[in-house]
């Protein structure tokens, strides 16, 4: 279950990073950050 949380969480991480390409704000890049950490983590830990 961890290992499919963390995929999903990845990738809206990687999409928010798309998201990206419009106007930044401190906020989103912590979010991104914090979502495809989080999600790295939880996908590749065994």
């Amino acid at each position: 279950m961890k290992c499919i949380l963390g995929f999903i969480l990845f990738w809206i991480g990687i999409g928010m990073l798309i998201m990206m390409f419009l106007p930044v704000c401190f906020e989103v890049v912590v979010v991104v950050a914090a979502l495809i950490g989080i999600g790295y983590c939880l996908f590749c830990k065994e």
